[in-house]
């Protein structure tokens, strides 16, 4: 499926704000990655925050979603687990930018993208859970968070080609959330 313009340029954005940060960044240093002068992107984005706020509320939501139709489709853990392998993998720009620039983002975004975090954390935590019933939350909370760290390190630590990398954060996280695999 081809991308919207709006999506070319966040999509550009994020690889920009990641290579060198999102104060490092001007529009028109955005506006010439993307073809356009960088008064033009005003035609799709408020602001720089604008977009910077789309795009890290955009990806939160979509976890979310992707989260929670894997599991209505009765994929459980494992298929949570292959979902966000997958995130990981196609999306390290976006990692980088959470991490690093976490701090420009503005506030109404930021408390957007927490809640929906803590509701993706909840959706992982809750069929941990169910896998091992004498789980507390906390506990439950606190190795889906261990697992997202190792995860998300992705843009540190992918070494390996896609595939094998693949396999080696599927079983990584598996054995982190400490289920078994089989």
């Amino acid at each position: 499926m081809a991308l919207s313009r709006r999506e070319q340029i966040l999509a550009t954005a994020a690889q920009l704000f990641a290579a060198k940060g999102f104060h490092g960044v001007s529009v028109v240093d955005l506006g010439t990655a993307c073809g356009i002068s960088g008064p033009a992107l005003y035609k799709h984005f408020e602001s720089k925050d604008a977009m910077l706020a789309e795009m890290l509320v955009s990806i939160s939501e979509e976890l979310l979603r992707v989260g929670r139709q894997r599991l209505q489709e009765g994929e459980g853990l494992p298929g949570l687990i292959d979902w966000h392998v997958s995130f990981a993998l196609a999306n390290k720009p976006l990692i980088v930018v959470q991490d690093r620039d976490w701090s420009s983002l503005p506030d109404t975004a930021r408390e957007r993208v927490r809640s929906l975090q803590r509701e993706y954390v909840d959706l992982w935590a809750g069929e941990l859970r169910e896998l091992e019933p004498g789980l507390g939350v906390r506990q439950a909370q606190a190795r889906v968070h261990a697992t997202f760290g190792l995860l998300n390190s992705t843009p540190h630590s992918a070494f390996l080609p896609t595939a094998e990398m693949r396999v080696l954060l599927q079983e990584m996280a598996t054995r982190a959330l400490g289920i078994s695999s089989s």
